[in-house]
């Protein structure tokens, strides 16, 4: 089966489904459906979105399956939820705000000890890397 379109090719306008049909019976109902906000994100949402649930929000561990760090991992979540519509803005932090980054790392440091990425040892020595000792 195709992806369903959910904006006119003509003008652009939202599209919605007027007839639905059983595969099974071949019983059809027609009327005004709407299309609900997962059926309006891209691929490549939809495959973040999966990956993100199979691994029960662990943004550390969809980074870690994609190859991105985590900071990324995090844009393209928020991208998402921009996509939902759920928030306004893509990314919560100023590309150029030293502090905000450096909690962010020190939240991916913590989540990756906490899922036994690394060792306590290690995640001191990241932790004194963010401090500049």
């Amino acid at each position: 089966m195709y992806k369903a379109p959910v904006i006119c090719p003509v003008c652009g306008n939202k599209l919605h489904i007027e007839k639905l049909k059983c595969s099974n019976c071949n019983s059809k109902i027609e009327g005004e459906f709407e299309l609900n906000e997962f059926a309006t994100l891209s691929n490549e949402n939809i495959d973040f979105l999966r990956l993100y649930l199979l691994n029960r929000g662990n943004l550390s561990k969809v980074s870690e399956i994609l190859g991105i760090s985590y900071p990324t991992a995090l844009n393209k979540f928020n991208k998402l939820l921009k996509d939902l519509g759920y928030i306004q803005k893509e990314t919560f932090e100023e590309p150029n705000e030293q502090p905000q980054n450096t909690e962010l790392e020190k939240k991916k440091i913590i989540e990756m000890l906490a899922n036994g990425a690394i060792s306590s040892k290690e995640a001191i020595e990241k932790l004194k890397k963010l401090k500049g000792e």
